[in-house]
């Protein structure tokens, strides 16, 4: 038997190698593409410009901003019982049954006071 690279045991060898490698390659690409990967296909969404409307000293007042209304937030101008509205929504709600918004109050830090350090 000859043992060199080019005989022709060793090159069906190296055929027949090559031919499992590229079955096993296509097999592995194909189970990788039927994977689920949570979230990998999902297109990232577009942030919303969310626009708020309040009621400030009996007053309809607006539109604000998402930044806005933290403002008004922090300055404790709109508290929970401020009565607010925003596009899509049927009627006027107070911010303490406003998800949105509530979510505002929970992310606007409360005024620092340098007195109470």
């Amino acid at each position: 038997m000859d043992n060199s690279f080019f005989s022709i045991d060793r090159l069906i060898e190296f055929g027949l190698s090559m031919a499992v490698a590229q079955q096993m390659v296509k097999t592995m690409n194909q189970t990788m593409q039927n994977m689920y990967v949570p979230g990998a296909m999902n297109p990232m969404q577009p942030q919303v410009n969310h626009t708020y409307y309040v009621v400030l000293d009996n007053k309809q007042s607006g539109p604000y901003s998402e930044k806005e209304l933290s403002r008004l937030i922090a300055d404790k101008k709109v508290t929970k019982d401020t009565y607010v509205w925003e596009p899509g929504m049927l009627d006027w709600q107070k911010v303490e049954n406003t998800p949105d918004v509530l979510k505002l109050v929970a992310l606007t830090p409360p005024a620092f006071n340098a007195n109470n350090k």
